[in-house]
């Protein structure tokens, strides 16, 4: 395993990141041990979840999962989204985030955790407060590293302010959504990681699973897909005429260089030097032995420019697209 420095941290972590996502919902408690096993056995140490993934679900299976090879794996969860409305059972206050990273470490069966992130950014919240309880965390032994998903390029300079003020180290690690039908990132969240130290770990390299290849642009999703079963971010963000119909030409170009349009994706995402690691999620055991073969995909200047011919670089896809993930907040209305 070529492992590579998380940003200017001296954390080690395997370029392929184990996305527990669909861990303890889709993914039984069985099949996540099997996979689990299998990356370790791989060599990948390098895993994230988050509080709210099936209401703490996954972080109690991954938890039980790696109890036995608990310091071999580098663990990331996140803190931020509520599981109901309670209106202090969310966000980035001090409250929140003691009483978030507590339930974490007892559903994850640990007296630590590896990396503790920022799970979104909150317009017009203060971000001090919350970087102020993730430092005094840090100094408790509860937290190694912290970082931040979603930010802008701005909140992450942001960040690192309020860090180097409050006398903490930096955060060490920035997760943008970033794949070759939606290469937004490469405006300014990509290069604010890498000017500040953070190292960049990209979730949604398949585009919510649109890169497969499995989606037509004019038939109905499979219905064990994800799109099939309904999911709301999906058609949110990268159920687009657009998109689909890339993913088509992928998929046809990937079989050329006799590969996969998944193995193709991924080592896209891979070959950009700003990126430290890439999340892969698996639903099913097939899913990941597609996903770590892409660790011996070379990709080229050829490769290069075919995706540049489809998407033109920090564009998406589709022309005035706007996740809502990553809401426009510079039009406030007098």
């Amino acid at each position: 395993m070529d492992y590579r420095y998380l940003g200017r941290s001296a954390l080690k972590v395997s370029p392929l990141c184990l996305g527990a996502m669909m861990f303890g919902g889709e993914t039984e408690e069985g099949a996540v041990r099997r996979i689990i096993d299998k990356a370790f056995d791989q060599g990948v140490n390098f895993l994230d979840t988050a509080d709210v993934y099936h209401a703490g679900r996954s972080e109690e299976v991954v938890g039980r999962a790696i109890a036995s090879q608990r310091e071999h794996w580098v663990v990331a969860t996140k803190f931020g989204f509520g599981v109901n409305q309670e209106p202090n059972a969310q966000g980035q206050s001090r409250k929140w985030i003691c009483q978030s990273v507590e339930a974490s470490l007892k559903r994850l069966g640990t007296d630590y955790l590896d990396i503790l992130y920022f799970h979104r950014a909150l317009p017009g919240v203060s971000l001090e407060e919350g970087v102020r309880a993730v430092g005094d965390l840090i100094r408790q032994g509860k937290v190694r590293y912290f970082g931040v998903s979603n930010f802008r390029g701005w909140r992450i300079a942001e960040a690192v302010r309020l860090a180097d003020q409050i006398g903490i180290d930096r955060p060490v690690a920035s997760e943008p959504v970033y794949n070759l039908v939606d290469r937004i990132a490469e405006v300014e969240q990509l290069p604010a990681a890498a000017h500040y130290g953070l190292g960049t770990v990209p979730y949604s390299p398949l585009a919510r699973g649109v890169l497969t290849g499995k989606y037509a642009v004019d038939e109905a999703p499979p219905p064990d897909s994800r799109a099939g079963r309904g999911d709301k971010r999906i058609k949110q963000t990268e159920w687009r005429p657009e998109s689909l119909a890339i993913a088509q030409k992928v998929a046809a170009y990937a079989a050329e260089r006799g590969t996969t349009s998944i193995v193709f994706a991924l080592a896209w995402v891979l070959h950009n030097r700003l990126v430290s690691s890439v999340i892969a999620g698996p639903r099913t055991e097939a899913h990941w032995d597609g996903y770590i073969k892409a660790l011996d995909l070379l990709i080229g200047p050829e490769d290069e420019a075919f995706v540049d011919s489809l998407v033109p670089p920090g564009h998406a896809s589709t022309p005035g697209y706007t996740d809502p993930g990553y809401p426009v907040e510079g039009r406030v209305v007098a």
